[in-house]
């Protein structure tokens, strides 16, 4: 057995019907979840190491916390445009969608420009990267002109009358991420969201009122 075979045994004996249920509650897709807790993901991604072929083969495996896992293990500076396009298509579930983009794409250089173009993709996934990715870059990315987070608010507002559940979080948590990074950015983001909430929109409603509640203390 190779080593990515080894891993996916591992993971099945640690697989918890249980946990899967739990999950599901808490609308993470249960196809393809075995319910192995992240501290276990996390352990053995430190076992592992960084590979570039191990996290492909784990991907490829299509089980939910291979993938997870090969978003921990996988080389930020061998990640392609390409991959992240195919990874950003194959999601299939919020957590998932959130872990690619917080452990993987946004230390890569393509993290600004994806963040823009997901930002304006259909499939509810992929637009809920972009928006995950650009909340991830807020906290991490702490060379970044304002000019880059800036650009992104246009983006926010044109989401904000999405109201795929999905989305909406997504899009709120990249507009609270961005405020909160400096005094400057946090007067813009109050701004828009305060245009947000005067849209026909019950999505952007919620997405401003919640906002302005985190950005306001």
């Amino acid at each position: 057995m190779g080593q990515s075979e080894d891993i996916l045994a591992t993971l099945r004996a640690h697989a918890n019907p249980a946990n899967v249920a739990g999950m599901a509650r808490y609308g993470i897709n249960p196809s393809g979840t075995l319910g192995v807790p992240i501290p276990i993901l996390r352990k053995l991604a430190k076992e592992c190491g960084r590979s570039h072929e191990l996290a492909a083969a784990l991907w490829e495996s299509g089980v939910h916390e291979a993938r997870i896992l090969a978003t921990l293990v996988d080389d930020p500076a061998r990640v392609t445009k390409g991959q992240m396009d195919r990874w950003a298509r194959d999601l299939d579930s919020w957590d998932v969608c959130d872990q690619a983009c917080q452990n993987l794409f946004r230390y890569t250089p393509f993290a600004f420009d994806k963040a823009a173009q997901w930002a304006r993709a259909r499939p509810e996934f992929v637009r809920r990267a972009g928006f995950s990715l650009m909340a991830g870059l807020a906290v991490k990315s702490k060379d970044a002109p304002d000019a880059q987070f800036e650009a992104f608010f246009a983006l926010i507002e044109a989401a904000a009358t999405d109201d795929r559940n999905m989305v909406k979080k997504a899009v709120n948590w990249a507009l609270r991420q961005i405020g909160k990074r400096n005094t400057r950015l946090r007067v813009k983001a109050i701004a828009k969201a305060e245009e947000i909430r005067a849209m026909e929109s019950r999505a952007a409603r919620w997405i401003a009122a919640d906002a302005l509640r985190e950005l306001r203390k």
